[in-house]
């Protein structure tokens, strides 16, 4: 369900947009409108949806239109022409005082320089947008506190900013922002200002946060790797309009155009992809009550030395091309004692594990979701180009398999 929609929205800066929105529409460049004009093209044509309880990454280079576009959703600006929807109500079309108790309630904000103000303490700057909400001060304290506990700051409630570090003052700012309890957070550029060391501690920060209270948030980043962390979805910026927006495996997997795979050169792609983004396309699979004869057969058919074999929908082993033939020689009516044991990685195992599994062994690795329930078995090949989508650029091709019969199944 959507808690955010957003539909063709324009925004031209400049004392008379309206005369130069026609020429938006028709598509005149950033910089000839500039020209022109004097006017600046700040988005262009930008619709996407919020799910509700996810955490959405807005991303692009200085200038690339983030920042403007977020600061649509409370209305901080006005578009030139566009919607902004927000549990199906029309935001542009609330009056005044429905605007304010809209910010207040509704929406918080988490800036990139932490916002705070200097002569209150760390407690009073907590409950700050408590006290905008006119709640009273016993109940702002116990508030206050209550999330700046969350956050890892009990006992530094009486501190005020400048005694804090960079983090610290973040956590404050992220505390004010939850304190409010606004089902929709929007942060700008959030942890952008902090080293790479806090920036991680602040990612778990919020990703344990948001496990728990699965709020909607849109996340403002210019950094690839952040966004694929938090992000349940992505839409990338680029001179104001948007290149492209999926889900994160979606556009590492299959960049729009040059700009977008310039953001991916530097991926750590393995820590971002996972077990299931590397099974084989076509996996045989027998069952335990499969007749050996059958089970000879099929793997026959495929060229295959294995198969994973299931019971209902979870994984109950691999049977081999020997010990199918052993199975028919015996004359036994299923293969179910004949099944021998599968080592399995979860599906949500990133490649940078699996990887190193599959270097430890030549053995067939299967992948599993929950309750053990099949997901198909890893294809070695598969796994080097996703892990090093350069390999075989000179026409060389991946490494080969360490199993003939892997080679045949990831074929």
């Amino acid at each position: 369900m959507s808690k955010i929609e957003v539909r063709n929205i324009y925004k031209v800066f400049g004392p008379r947009p309206q005369r130069w929105m026609n020429a938006v529409r028709d598509g005149i460049s950033k910089e000839v409108l500039l020209e022109r004009s004097g006017h600046t093209l700040g988005l262009r044509d930008i619709s996407l949806s919020v799910e509700d309880g996810h955490i959405h990454v807005i991303m692009g280079l200085s200038g690339s239109g983030k920042s403007t576009l977020i600061r649509h959703f409370n209305r901080l600006i006005d578009p030139s022409a566009g919607q902004i929807l927000v549990d199906g109500v029309d935001v542009m079309r609330l009056r005044p005082r429905e605007l304010e108790r809209f910010r207040r309630s509704k929406m918080s904000m988490v800036f990139q320089r932490f916002g705070l103000l200097p002569h209150r303490s760390v407690l009073d700057n907590a409950a700050y947008g408590l006290a905008v909400q006119g709640v009273g001060r016993a109940a702002r304290k116990e508030r206050a506190m209550h999330w700046l506990e969350q956050v890892g700051l009990s006992g530094f409630e009486g501190q005020y900013p400048h005694q804090l570090s960079g983090g610290m003052q973040q956590r404050v700012g992220l505390a004010r922002a939850l304190a409010t309890d606004a089902e929709i957070l929007l942060m700008d550029e959030a942890f952008s200002a902090l080293d790479p060391l806090i920036r991680r501690e602040m990612q778990d920060q919020l990703l344990a946060l948001q496990a728990r209270l699965n709020k909607t948030i849109v996340f403002i980043t210019h950094d690839l790797d952040e966004a694929l962390r938090l992000g349940n979805r992505i839409a990338i910026l680029k001179d104001g309009e948007l290149v492209q927006e999926g889900a994160p495996e979606d556009i590492l997997l299959a960049p729009a155009n040059d700009y977008v795979q310039s953001f991916l050169q530097d991926v750590n792609r393995g820590k971002v992809l996972n077990a299931a983004h590397a099974c084989n396309e076509r996996p045989l699979t027998l069952t335990m009550r499969t007749h050996p004869a059958h089970a000879l057969d099929r793997l026959a058919g495929r060229g295959y030395e294995y198969a994973a074999v299931l019971d209902g929908k979870r994984l109950a082993g691999v049977l081999t091309r020997e010990q199918a033939e052993r199975a028919v020689r015996s004359g036994a009516r299923d293969v179910a004692r004949y099944v021998g044991d599968m080592a399995s990685v979860p599906a949500s195992a990133g490649l940078d594990e699996v990887l190193a599994r599959l270097l430890r062994s030549p053995e067939p690795l299967a992948v599993t979701g929950e309750d053990d329930e099949f997901v198909g078995v890893l294809s070695r090949s598969r796994v080097v180009e996703l892990v090093s989508p350069v390999a075989g650029a000179d026409g060389a091709g991946p490494p080969p398999e360490p199993m003939a019969a892997v080679a045949r199944d990831a074929a």
